[in-house]
């Protein structure tokens, strides 16, 4: 059998929605056993858990609808699961014994959650010295934000993400995922990797304080130098760029199609009106160089887009890179799904879920040369391993566990 990376590592998972479920994942894909600790009298919609429930399409027919989230299932792959009420002394005893028997806890509750369970690191580390906590928040645990409560988009505006990403004559707007909550979790998952290797070599763990807001900014970093030497704030650009000569997105012959390219150079603006059949507009005195085609960008546009709404985006994209040309098609998720490449690679894997059925899911998209397990198991049902983990790893009895699942502190259904 082959051996992922991480086969020895126990994660505890009590991430919530997106970043503490994302980083979670990405250690599960490594091969930690990592277990979704989920509590069955959470609020959310339909009295689900809110990652459970809160994009739940209204009035989707079936049993058992919380174990058939695709948001769900995509999220938390390779994990196992156990419900367990963290309000009361019970819960909270039986997280611990489970935190002595393993390496890292990842969380992204605001920073008040944790301690109010009296389970913060103070508490934590002196059950097990090793424990590697991640407390991931919007805005960090100390400072005069951070009881503050956000999610990716309203970090987004607070790092002036959105301002970058909007268009010229439009007001803020963000990008079209939560990216501070999927950069985060990526920080996350590299923060428990250095702090295992720091454990390795020093015998003890860490509490990891991870910011959202914090995350998002050395994206950025070449704008906050830009004000902080020349007091030039950066407003937004839409598809432009302010060091690429040109750089834009046109649409194609079909109805919502389009194609994106970047021009770097003379001799790519060269190869690029080659490809457009060096109409004559491209010798005007507006476009004759990098600093007016960077001024006339707009009007540059228009005349680019009456080649390519004459074309299909893969073809354009095929022209032009055969010409030395960076260009892409926009695809949207069906695209993706059918994109010869990324079928050639294998990025694609068919997942067979007990209710949810068989779908093709996003694998990693990174590749280990000694081991090509991915999805080994998917997303679990609501509280599936409780026997195990309850049972198995910290020695209860059928008949225990029977009593916790009847008293609410380790039901089998959510909203019990």
């Amino acid at each position: 059998m082959e051996q992922l990376p991480l086969e020895v590592l126990r994660v505890l998972d009590l991430g919530e929605v997106y970043a503490g479920p994302y980083a979670a994942k990405q250690l599960a894909d490594m091969g930690a056993e990592v277990i979704k600790v989920e509590s069955a009298t959470r609020s959310g919609r339909g009295g689900y858990t809110p990652q459970r429930g809160a994009v739940y399409p209204e009035g989707d027919p079936g049993e058992r609808p919380y174990n058939r989230l695709a948001y769900y299932n995509e999220l938390n792959r390779n994990k196992l699961a156990i419900s367990l009420d963290l309000s009361g002394d019970e819960g909270q005893g039986g997280f611990k014994r489970l935190v002595a028997i393993s390496d890292v806890l990842i969380e992204n509750f605001s920073p008040r959650v944790m301690m109010n369970f009296g389970l913060d690191y103070s508490i934590l580390s002196r059950i097990n010295a090793g424990i590697i906590m991640v407390s991931i928040s919007a805005y960090g645990q100390t400072g005069p934000y951070r009881n503050h409560i956000s999610y990716g988009r309203g970090v987004e505006a607070m790092s002036a993400l959105s301002q970058m990403t909007s268009y010229e004559d439009s007001q803020p707007l963000g990008p079209g995922i939560a990216y501070a909550d999927a950069t985060a979790g990526s920080h996350a998952a590299f923060a428990v990797l250095a702090a295992l290797r720091y454990r390795k070599r020093t015998g003890k763990g860490q509490h990891i304080d991870l910011s959202l807001r914090e995350s998002l900014i050395p994206f950025i970093g070449e704008h906050i130098l830009d004000y902080s030497m020349n007091t030039r704030a950066v407003g937004g650009r839409g598809n432009h760029d302010s060091h690429i000569a040109l750089q834009g997105c046109c649409r194609c012959r079909a109805d919502n199609t389009w194609i994106t390219f970047a021009i770097c150079s003379t001799t790519e603006w060269e190869a690029f009106c080659n490809v457009l059949g060096n109409p004559a507009w491209i010798h005007e005195e507006r476009f004759a160089d990098h600093l007016c085609r960077q001024r006339n960008q707009h009007e540059l546009m228009r005349m680019i887009e009456e080649w390519t709404v004459e074309h299909d985006a893969e073809e354009a994209m095929h022209l032009l890179q055969g010409s030395g040309i960076s260009a892409g098609p926009v695809l949207g998720a069906a695209d993706l799904l059918h994109e010869a490449h990324l079928r050639e690679r294998g990025f694609f894997a068919k997942v067979t879920h007990p209710e949810a059925g068989t779908h093709d899911h996003p694998t990693t998209p990174w590749k280990l040369s000694q081991t090509t397990r991915n999805i080994r198991i998917p997303a679990p049902c609501f509280a599936q391993h409780n026997t195990y983990v309850l049972g198995s790893l910290l020695g209860l009895s059928r008949e225990e566990i029977d009593v916790l699942e009847k008293r609410g502190i380790a039901a089998s259904n959510p909203g019990t």
